[in-house]
């Protein structure tokens, strides 16, 4: 994934800039760098932050960049900000997305007068600077913001940091976010809205798709009109965003305290205070499952699991504790089998609170099964009379095709996908896939018990695609769904 802040100011920005990205390290794991321009031109510092938090590695720039406007990135890819000089002038880029016409926009650079790409390791090149690339094909900076928009397929966020102040687009579909702050003298723009809030400045205004903006310490300026149609990831609620901040108006923490109520609801189990849900309707009504304790899997299970508790009356607890003191960020090696490991390490366990107890365990997603099936087997050892699983999200079928969410190279690393191939052979028709993706079908039914059966759970939910776009508010025609139902 990744995530990109920028500030333009009348005094020095370099502090807020400092915390500004580093407010976005849960989104990225490999590398983090910030530019800044000032008095003396353009300044860069960019380092590996795969074994150390952002903030150490950038301790010793904030004394040495001086600057009034600044960008800054956090990747789990390529390094940033580049600088860039052409015809356009100079200026420093960073950007958050995907490419998937890579080749294609390569070969008609080339053709285009293009000279040669720097090659990163294992022969990519950096999508960043393909984009400059692709910006640098038109006359303005903003016909080639557009122009770019236009040609890539995927999805590209980015920021250009120029001597007159930010450029900010949001990607044509507006599948990530882009929002600017304000407060006395300066202004930001941020892909996440928290990021901004302790360094005093308060929500302006959010970028449509495709929009584009010019921001300077006294305002902004839209440069394009947004686009009408929006295709914004869901997943953003259900896992990658962190709990303080909204997109469209939707906050991530009170989101996933509705999938939780949800996914209560569809058990059958509410407190008597809710409207409507299953488990009021009839006095019938009987809990498929009977807890002790409702938990989320740390960090971002736990909100899902908060509204589970409330709506249920089943009481919240953390039977594990993630040990932050050693472990304040996500790393997460390359190797799947030091990720396994590392995901292992940071949890410790409660045994009073396992111990003979029935657990209910919400988790933010399914992807491979590994993780959550040791964790279970684990709590299994250590005295746990049950543990159901609930899913905060659909089952996952497709990997995603627009933004750098998963380090899968096949959607058969995708526990879905290995037991539907185990079920219908190699080759599963896009019209069986829509059949699985559907929870009332028999398909979805037999996937789901088999994925329960191969993992040793107890019981195993999934909360229903309906049920998640409407715990999120907006339409569905504005969010993206692809990972679960195939449609982006």
């Amino acid at each position: 994934m990744g995530g990109f802040f920028g500030v333009v100011s009348h005094e020095d920005c370099v502090m807020d800039l400092f915390f500004g990205t580093d407010y976005h390290s849960h989104l990225g794991t490999r590398r983090g760098g910030m530019a800044v321009y000032g008095k003396n031109g353009f300044q860069r510092s960019i380092h590996n932050i795969e074994n150390s938090p952002f903030r150490t590695k950038f301790e010793r720039d904030v004394e040495e960049l001086k600057g009034n406007s600044g960008i800054g990135s956090i990747s789990d890819n390529e390094p940033m900000p580049l600088l860039i000089q052409s015809h356009l002038g100079s200026y420093a880029i960073v950007t958050v997305g995907k490419i998937n016409n890579e080749d294609e926009l390569v070969r008609q650079a080339f053709e285009n007068g293009h000279i040669h790409f720097m090659e990163m390791s294992g022969g990519r090149i950096n999508a960043t600077e393909l984009t400059a690339a692709l910006i640098n094909q038109r006359e303005s900076l903003v016909d080639g913001l557009l122009y770019a928009q236009e040609m890539i397929e995927g999805s590209m966020s980015i920021l250009l940091l120029t001597p007159e102040g930010i450029y900010a687009s949001r990607d044509r579909y507006g599948r990530t976010p882009v929002v600017i702050g304000k407060k006395e003298g300066a202004h930001c723009v941020s892909f996440e809205s928290h990021a901004y809030i302790n360094l005093g400045y308060r929500d302006c205004m959010e970028l449509g798709p495709g929009e584009i903006a010019l921001i300077k310490p006294d305002g902004f300026q839209s440069l394009s009109r947004p686009r009408k149609e929006m295709k914004i990831c869901s997943f953003l609620w259900v896992y990658y965003g962190y709990p303080t901040s909204s997109y469209e108006g939707v906050n991530v923490e009170e989101m996933r305290y509705h999938c939780g109520e949800r996914l209560a609801m569809r058990d059958h189990v509410c407190s008597g205070q809710c409207s409507g849900c299953p488990g009021h309707a009839s006095e019938t009504s009987v809990s498929a499952v009977q807890p002790d304790l409702v938990a989320g899997v740390p960090d971002s299970g736990i909100a899902h699991a908060i509204g589970y508790a409330n709506a249920s009356g089943i009481p919240f607890a953390r039977p594990f504790i993630k040990y932050t003191p050693t472990w304040p960020r996500s790393f997460m090696p390359t190797n799947q089998s030091q990720r396994n490991l590392i995901a292992k390490m940071k949890l410790i366990p409660v045994d009073a609170l396992i111990r003979d107890k029935k657990l209910l365990l919400i988790d933010d997603s399914l992807v491979r099964g590994t993780q959550l099936g040791e964790t279970t087997e684990f709590l299994y050892q250590s005295g746990a009379k049950e543990v159901h699983i609930r899913m905060a999200c659909p089952p996952l079928l497709f990997g995603c095709k627009y933004l750098n969410f998963s380090r899968s190279n096949s959607e058969l690393d995708l526990i879905t996908r290995r037991v539907i191939r185990d079920r219908e052979g190699d080759v599963v028709s896009r019209e069986l896939l829509t059949d699985y993706a559907d929870p009332d079908s028999r398909n979805y039914a037999e996937m789901v018990e088999e994925i329960r059966r191969r993992l040793n759970f107890t019981s195993l939910g999934y909360h229903r695609l309906d049920d998640l776009i409407e715990s999120i508010g907006l339409p569905k025609e504005k969010l993206c769904t692809y990972c679960w139902d195939g449609r982006g």
